[in-house]
């Protein structure tokens, strides 16, 4: 297989093969959820596995929030608003309109749709039903085939530590629209949460062909997955190429605080320092095509790089950088499946 520099795609694999061998993906949100999005337009859906971030999640006017997961479940299933990327497509918000008239907390808006999966979601976990579960008959409700798996079924939440003092991640980033200048992260719960037990086995699974991080923010959107008790070291461990997306294209963030962050953290903005902070579990890093002249920095950490089209405006971009993604981790795979030789 070899890498075109023309238009940024990889070459040896028919385009209109389907790739049906086990592929897990860590993601986010709104940018996990497009190159999701375009996975399942190029593989089996079924064969996919998404370990969804649950540090966001929180407790709001009653109800259980899971933002991320939420944002994958819509956007997969069609449902998401173009606009935003969170969200449903053609909603109201006579709800807010009525807390509003009540003087209640109205900065983080719920519309009248989306107030459906946030009261079931309640409502079956106060029946004490676990998140997967609840997350898994959603998934089946809408038609998807592709797996969302809750990174957790116990509780995990980010906090921000800020100039102003430790604030819960929802706080920052909706509410206070990331103002605060960042100091670092806390991931309160996860030391003692356990993984996904799905998450685990698909790890330990030899016939897995791939682990995808997605480009999402590092820090606040796969750093909680990664925080959790032994994933750090089953992804060391397992047979298939870990690889990651940046979410950093010639020093800025597609889309979020990530670049904001990063300078407050006095981290360089570039993808490169992002490759360094996954270093220690990645194989492949996959660069924008017009970060191409860096390729050589992020390979003298000892990390096989490609650089192609990471921008996703359209579906034929997901599902291009989809097949990018798919075909450099066929191509760095060890024939043999033994990726590591744990020290």
């Amino acid at each position: 297989m070899t890498y075109s520099g023309e238009g940024g795609c990889l070459t040896g694999i028919h385009s209109e093969e389907q790739f049906s061998a086990p592929v897990i993906a860590l993601s986010g949100g709104v940018g996990g959820a497009k190159l999701v999005l375009g996975l399942t337009r190029v593989m089996d859906p079924a064969s996919l596995a998404v370990v969804a971030n649950t540090g966001d999640d929180f407790d709001h006017l009653g109800l259980r929030v899971c933002p991320d997961i939420d944002t994958l479940v819509y956007t997969l299933s069609g449902l998401s608003n173009p606009e935003t990327g969170w969200g449903r497509k053609g909603e109201s918000g006579h709800f807010m309109d009525v807390l509003t008239e009540l003087r209640e907390e109205t900065w983080f808006f719920l519309g009248d749709k989306d107030m459906a999966m946030h009261v079931a979601r309640t409502r079956r976990l106060a029946l004490g039903q676990r998140l997967s579960e609840v997350t898994r008959d959603v998934c089946e409700s809408l038609g998807l085939k592709v797996r969302i798996l809750p990174m957790s079924d116990d509780s995990v939440a980010t906090l921000v530590e800020t100039e102003s003092g430790l604030l819960p991640f929802q706080h920052y980033f909706v509410r206070d629209r990331c103002a605060p200048r960042v100091r670092g992260f806390q991931f309160d719960g996860a030391a003692k949460a356990a993984p996904n037990p799905a998450f685990l086995s698909a790890l330990a699974d030899r016939q897995l062909r791939a682990v995808i991080i997605a480009p999402s923010n590092p820090f606040i959107s796969i750093d909680p997955i990664l925080a959790l008790p032994g994933v750090r070291s089953a992804l060391r461990d397992c047979a298939a190429p870990v690889v990651a997306v940046t979410p950093i294209v010639r020093g800025e963030a597609i889309k979020g605080p990530t670049a904001k962050m990063m300078r407050e953290l006095n981290i360089d903005t570039t993808a490169v320092a992002v490759a360094h902070h996954y270093e220690d579990i990645i194989d492949g890093f996959i660069l924008d095509a017009t970060d191409a002249d860096i390729v050589s920095q992020v390979e003298a950490l000892g990390v096989a790089t490609i650089a192609t089209n990471t921008v996703m405006d359209s579906l034929d971009d997901r599902v291009m950088l989809a097949r990018d993604v798919l075909e450099f981790c066929h191509e760095i795979s060890p024939p043999t499946g033994d990726r590591h030789i744990s020290p």
